[in-house]
């Protein structure tokens, strides 16, 4: 795959970077997923990555490693993953073209 399936911008790869740097796990990175939940039908699954998958897609960007999990590949490819500090919420966001609807909430999307 040439092209990166999803891409980081600014803001989450400097979350990304204090989030691992104070855990005291042995981490590699930090790993996407999508679960089926929500009203929506499918939410994204954030944790530290504690080993490496050979069947994840990786995407580095300024020494940060993010797996993504192979399942959840079709659901995010062209997304682009921030990290968002606003007056009632802070958190990642997925800008997830392949979504055409989510719940009110934004738990939950559907494709």
């Amino acid at each position: 795959m040439d092209k990166a399936p999803i891409t980081l911008t600014a803001n989450a790869i400097a979350r990304i970077k204090h989030l691992i740097s104070k855990t005291d796990k042995q981490v590699f990175g930090i790993r996407i997923g999508v679960d089926q939940k929500g009203c929506s039908g499918f939410g994204y699954d954030i944790g530290y990555a504690e080993e490496e998958n050979p069947k994840d897609a990786v995407v580095e960007a300024e020494g940060v490693k993010v797996f993504i999990d192979n399942a959840a590949l079709l659901y995010l490819i062209g997304s682009e993953l921030d990290y968002v500090e606003e007056e009632l919420f802070a958190g990642f966001k997925f800008n997830n073209p392949n979504a055409k609807g989510e719940c009110g909430c934004g738990e939950s999307f559907t494709v």
